[in-house]
Parts: structure tokens; C-alpha cells; sequence
């Protein structure tokens, strides 16, 4: 089933469980860089090309967007071909960037381009307090000025001049919305404490291909000197790794032999260490890993934290796996506030998950069991989709736009490996 059949807040997934895994799930482009990738796209006076963008409703939101700011979008399975010569400013209405997150990338762009901005309170997932005000204040130290009324944000600047921005957290979304921000600001700017992800590495590869001069992208330092102009620029999105990281701990819960094709293994390598330590075996090639359910895993303590360690985003999920673990794990969430929206229905399912402040404490093994549950954020989403492929019997979720936010084709891609797996409307 393509995604674009099941999008509705009234749908619901039905997961018979039970079904060991086998065969390949091929991993689509990594969906924290393309939405990433969309709103640089616009800094180019151009045609420019992104290849490998994974078919989720993120990406219909961003380019939504860009039709909005009049950029012509021509999409190709895999591929968007954007031309952005007739880009118009306007602003970005609640009813679009509500929708995700990642629609804040358009500040730093639209700012370095006209320098002026007009967009209301990103949305996404709820976490708790994940503040835009590094970004913001970035935005200031390069000569700009925020007004904020009901929800809007008005970014305006005269001119923007190249400055020194130290983060006091190396957040992913600052750095890449700063990094837009100066690519046309005058002078030199440097970012220290900058967040070192993969997809940070993917973004500034894009601007650099466009002509824009920066140095340091996947460094804790990076140095931004200001161009006049952009042209066009072809650019591939990189491997999912969270996607990635989700089907390997599906594998280690239900696998038969499973393969996971089209990954980075350098990007996973915290994921692939702690299986190690859980004494879960897998073989790993340049582009792949071969994994099977783990008998007899061992529980661990586990922290998140900025890349290179644990991703917050594979916190949730790899909770079902220390469920199946020998003795009690501990997982500490350091990233973000309110990331355990998934423990009430694990427990629901009849897990033994506690929580302290920002730390769970899991105990196994245990045998989880059917029952209707609902998502509350993307990754628990994705937690409660491996828990019911873990049980005997039928789990019914509800909410899963925020699953279709992030996985492709998610009901094909586990049908074909084994899962009985389908969505079905609430009538």
C-alpha cells in the first residue's frame, strides 16, 4: 500500500502477530535530511535536483510549501526536480507549517534570500520544550530582528552579516537552519558546538554543490563565508539510519535470516555496539546486515546522546527489544522532555516498564500481548509496530500519521519479508 492511500487521522493499522521475518527490506533516503533538503533547494536561482527522497507525507508538506512560495516541483518515483528561478517570498500559513517540524528550515532559507521571513509556530511531534530559540538567536547575531505574535514570527533584517554563533547545545535543526541562514549573509560566519550528524554532512554537500563556501560539516566548527548567488545542484539524500536502526531491531525481535539493504554502516555503528554488548549477532556488509531473532539477549543501560552516540530517535524503539532481554535495562532520555509517550501502551500490551524523570526501567524477559494502543509521536509509533509483531495475537493502532510521517511504505515493505500487516479505515 502507498502511503498517499492511508494519510487520514481516522485510519488505523491492524498487525497480526506472531510471523518470523525473512527475505529484504531495502532502506529509503533519510528522512531528517530530505526535509532538510527541500527548503535549501530555494536558495538556488535554479533548477536543482534530490535523488533517493523517500515517499512520506513530510515531504507532500514541504512541497506544498515551496508551491506556495511559487517554486514549480516535478517529482520522478525517487527523485524532485525543483526550479526555484521564479521563487516569490510570502508567508508560510499555520494550516502548512503546523505540520511538521521541519518547516522551520524555510526561516533560515527565506531569511538569507530576502531577508525577510513571515511563518507561524513549527509543528511535529510534541517532546516537551524543543526550543527554535538557538535558532533565533543565531538569526540575531547575523543582524536580524524577531517579532512574535500569535504564533507568527516575523524575521527581518537589513542586511546580514557573517558572525561568531556559539550553540549551547549542538542541536541538528539549529545547525542546519544557521547554516542556511548565512550562506548569503556577508563575511564569515563560524558555528561552534555544531551538531555532527550525518545528515548535516548531506545538507551543506547540497549548498556547496550549489556554490556556496562552507567548511567543517560533520565537525563541531563550521565556517560559513557568504556568496551572492546559487546555481543549480544535483545532491542524493543519504541512507535512513533510523529507518535503518527500526527494521534491525525488528529483525533481532522476529528475523529469520533478515536483511536490511541500502545502509550506512558507519552511521549505525552506536545502534550495532550496543547489540554487540547485548549479545546479539548479525552479519554486517558494505551496504548491509544480515540478523535474526536474538534468543538470548542480555539487558543493558542505555543514554542518549548527540551523534556519534545513541539516537533519541532509536531510544523508543529498542525498548521492545530490552523487553525480550534477560534482566532489567535502563534507557535514559537526554535529548528530549517528553519522549516515553510509548510506555503506556507497551504496559498496556503488559510490559513492565517504570519510570523515573526521564529514565525507564525495563524489565525482562516478558511476553507482550495484542491489544488497541495509540501512537503519540513517530518512534513510538514505531515502538508499538515492533511490540505487536513480537505478540500472538492482533494489535490495532490508531494514529499512525505520525508512523506514515516517517516510514515508507511501511505495510509493503513488512508484508514482503513475512508480517501480517494491513490498514484499515474506522468506519
Amino acid at each position: 500500500m502507498d502511503i498517499r492511500e492511508s494519510e487520514q487521522l481516522m485510519d488505523k493499522m491492524i498487525i497480526q502477530g506472531g510471523k518470523k521475518l525473512s527475505g529484504t527490506i531495502t532502506i529509503n533516503g533519510a528522512k531528517n535530511s530530505a526535509v532538510a533538503l527541500l527548503p535549501a533547494a530555494i536558495l538556488s536561482d535554479d533548477i536543482t535536483t534530490i535523488k533517493n527522497v523517500p515517499n512520506i507525507t513530510d515531504i507532500d508538506v514541504l512541497s506544498e510549501i515551496i508551491e506556495l512560495l511559487n517554486g514549480k516541483i516535478k517529482h520522478e518515483k525517487d527523485t524532485i526536480i525543483i526550479d526555484s528561478s521564479n521563487i516569490k517570498n510570502a508567508t508560510i500559513p499555520k494550516s502548512l507549517s503546523n505540520k511538521l517540524r521541519a518547516s522551520y528550515y524555510f526561516m533560515g532559507a527565506l531569511l538569507t534570500k530576502y531577508h525577510h521571513v513571515e511563518i507561524y509556530f513549527p509543528g511535529g511531534c510534541n517532546f516537551g520544550a524543543r526550543q527554535i530559540d538557538f535558532h533565533l538567536k543565531g538569526f540575531e547575531l547575523l543582524g536580524a530582528s524577531i517579532e512574535v505574535v500569535d504564533e507568527k514570527f516575523t524575521i527581518h533584517a537589513e542586511h546580514l552579516i557573517g558572525a561568531e554563533i556559539n550553540l549551547p547545545f549542538p542541536s541538528v535543526g539549529a545547525t542546519i537552519n544557521l547554516m542556511l541562514a548565512a550562506t548569503k549573509a556577508e563575511g564569515t560566519t563560524i558555528i561552534n558546538n555544531a551538531a555532527e550528524e550525518p545528515e548535516i554532512i548531506n545538507v551543506a554537500d547540497f549548498l556547496k554543490e550549489m556554490g556556496a563556501d562552507i567548511t567543517g560539516a560533520g565537525t563541531k566548527t563550521i565556517k560559513i563565508c557568504g556568496v551572492k548567488e546559487l546555481k543549480s545542484a544535483t545532491i542524493e539524500v543519504i541512507p535512513d539510519r533510523i529507518e535503518a536502526g527500526t527494521y534491525i531491531i525488528a529483525g533481532a525481535l522476529m528475523g529469520d535470516n533478515l536483511k536490511i539493504s541500502n545502509i550506512n554502516p558507519n552511521h549505525l555503528e552506536a545502534l550495532l555496539d550496543t547489540l554487540k554488548k547485548m549479545n546479539i549477532d548479525y552479519t554486517l556488509n558494505d551496504k548491509d546486515i544480515i540478523i535474526s531473532q536474538a534468543t538470548n539477549a542480555k539487558a543493558i543501560d542505555i543514554k542518549t546522546e548527540v551523534y556519534p552516540g545513541f539516537p533519541t530517535d532509536l531510544a523508543q524503539p529498542i525498548c521492545v527489544l530490552l523487553l525480550k532481554a534477560h534482566g532489567i535495562s535502563h534507557v535514559e532520555e537526554t535529548i528530549y522532555q517528553k519522549r516515553l509517550g510509548h510506555v503506556e501502551y507497551l504496559n498496556k500490551m503488559e510490559a513492565n516498564i517504570k519510570i523515573n524523570e526521564s529514565t525507564e526501567e525495563i524489565k525482562g524477559p516478558v511476553t507482550l500481548h495484542g491489544t488497541n494502543v495509540q501512537a503519540s509521536d513517530l518512534r513510538a509509533g514505531a515502538t508499538l509496530f515492533l511490540a505487536a509483531l513480537t505478540t500472538n495475537e492482533e494489535t490495532s493502532i490508531t494514529n499512525i500519521e505520525y508512523i506514515l510521517r516517517g516510514y515508507e511504505k511501511i505495510v509493503k515493505k513488512l508484508s514482503d519479508v513475512g508480517a501480517n500487516i494491513r490498514i484499515e479505515t474506522i468506519e
